[in-house]
């Protein structure tokens, strides 16, 4: 008979070799690499709204929208209608938690969906934090679907070929794990055709 110590090493092994199966079963991403969450800071987060000049009648989509801190901040700060587009179903939950908490789930809406497919033609705002390879594969989405005077926010990284009409640095540094600095940089776009 194994000693209790040795059926939870045995129980472990097992449930890491089951799930490292699954996962190679899976269908391999279409992407360059996958995207981390990293959550933004809530001062850059009021930034961002501040820079799209969000107003109640905006209907804000943020893609990859990770916990939902943008889109319920900008719900709660100023009533918008926000959408976030998220593929990580443990933080599509949390998102929704912290809405319910906020009190502001009856204006936000979490989908489960791939930002590249997404259809953002009621977006009046769209708010970003990804990287550079992904902003560029959603220009054709940005320019399908935003109307006239849609605002575009990205946070740290441009979107290749747009110039922004406006770039804001932060001036407080963020500290970083390891002593980093990071400066946070904000790009604004407005839809003109």
């Amino acid at each position: 008979m194994l000693s209790m110590s040795a059926m939870r090493k045995l129980a472990t092994v097992l449930a890491l070799s089951w799930t490292l199966s699954i996962q190679s079963n899976a269908p391999a991403a279409d992407f360059p690499e996958e995207i981390p969450f990293v959550p933004t800071p809530i001062e850059v987060v009021d930034k961002m709204l501040e820079l799209a000049t969000v107003k109640n009648t905006d209907v804000l989509y943020d893609l990859g929208s990770g916990d939902g801190r943008i889109v319920i901040r900008a719900a709660k700060k100023y009533g918008v209608r926000a959408v976030g587009i998220e593929m990580d179903q443990f933080l599509l939950q949390k998102a929704r938690h912290d809405a319910e908490a906020a009190g502001v789930s009856q204006l936000v809406e979490f989908r489960a969906e791939d930002a590249l497919q997404t259809d953002l033609s009621k977006a009046t705002v769209v708010t970003l934090y990804m990287l550079p390879w992904f902003n560029e594969k959603m220009k054709p989405s940005l320019k399908q679907y935003l109307k006239i005077g849609a605002r575009i926010v990205a946070h740290d990284f441009g979107i290749e070929g747009w110039k922004p009409e406006k770039t804001v640095k932060l001036p407080k540094l963020e500290l970083k794990p390891g002593g980093y600095k990071h400066q946070h940089v904000l790009y604004l776009w407005t839809i003109t055709r």
